[in-house]
C-alpha cells in the first residue's frame, strides 16, 4: 500500500493560502487543504530573530504527487523562500487512502 503525503506551509494571509490551495486543487495535485488562521511564527532568518502572524496550510495528497505538490506550491507562493515541509503518512485509513488515490486514478490500495 502506498502512503498518503502531507505538505505544510505558512502564508502571510488567508487570501493567499486560499488562492494557492485552490490552484493545487484545480490542478489535481491535492485532495484537501486545511487552512489554519491565527498562527504566530517565531523564527530566525538571515541571522536575525523575527515574529510574524501567519496562516498555515496543511495539504493532503498521495506520495506519488508529493514532490510535484511541493514544487508547485513554491512556484505559487509570494515568499522568496517559503518554508515548505512534506512527509509521508504511513498510516492512512482505508477510506482516506482510496480518496487520496483517486487523485491519480490508480488508487493506493
Amino acid at each position: 500500500m502506498a502512503p498518503g503525503f502531507l505538505v505544510w506551509c505558512p502564508f502571510p494571509d488567508e487570501e493567499e493560502a486560499r488562492r494557492v490551495a485552490g490552484v493545487l486543487l484545480d490542478e489535481g495535485l491535492i485532495a484537501c487543504a486545511n487552512i489554519l488562521p491565527g498562527i504566530i511564527s517565531l523564527y530566525v532568518w538571515n541571522g536575525e530573530r523575527g515574529e510574524a502572524r501567519e496562516v498555515g496550510l496543511l495539504a493532503k495528497t498521495n506520495e506519488s504527487l508529493g514532490q510535484q505538490t511541493i514544487t508547485r506550491l513554491g512556484q505559487l507562493h509570494s515568499y522568496q523562500s517559503p518554508a515548505i515541509i512534506g512527509w509521508k503518512a504511513d498510516e492512512v485509513g482505508p477510506a482516506t487512502r482510496d480518496w487520496l488515490g483517486s487523485l491519480t486514478g490508480t488508487g493506493l490500495a
